[in-house]
């Protein structure tokens, strides 16, 4: 399995989560094929680091829909940043990924330290 690290310091939230992205499908290599699951492992480093251009940590909201009636809940940003930051980066790496069946097992090997 090929490990492929990206270090966060002084970074944009969009540019770390577009570069493992591309990286997690593959896109790098050589051999990359767009049906196959590639055998990649995507580390990020320092991610307490990341950084947020213009308004973002009051601004912008993630929405989750519970299936009930007025089971619409929502959180900013920055309330978000503060308890899970992990799950943010993931959740932004996890929306570019193709959306089919692969998506799922391939955010399987993002890592973080």
């Amino acid at each position: 399995m090929t490990t492929y690290e990206i270090n966060a310091t002084n970074r944009a939230l969009g540019r770390v989560a577009t570069e493992a992205a591309t990286a997690l499908r593959g896109k790098h290599l050589v051999s990359f094929e767009p049906s196959k699951l590639p055998e990649v492992e995507v580390i990020i480093n320092n991610i307490d680091k990341i950084k947020f251009t213009g308004q973002k940590m009051d601004q912008k909201i993630y929405y989750h829909y519970s299936g009930y009636h007025s089971g619409m809940k929502e959180k900013k940003l920055s309330e978000l940043w503060k308890s899970k930051p992990k799950e943010v980066v993931r959740m932004a790496i996890y929306r570019m990924l193709p959306k089919n069946k692969s998506r799922d097992k391939i955010i399987r090997n993002l890592k973080f330290k």
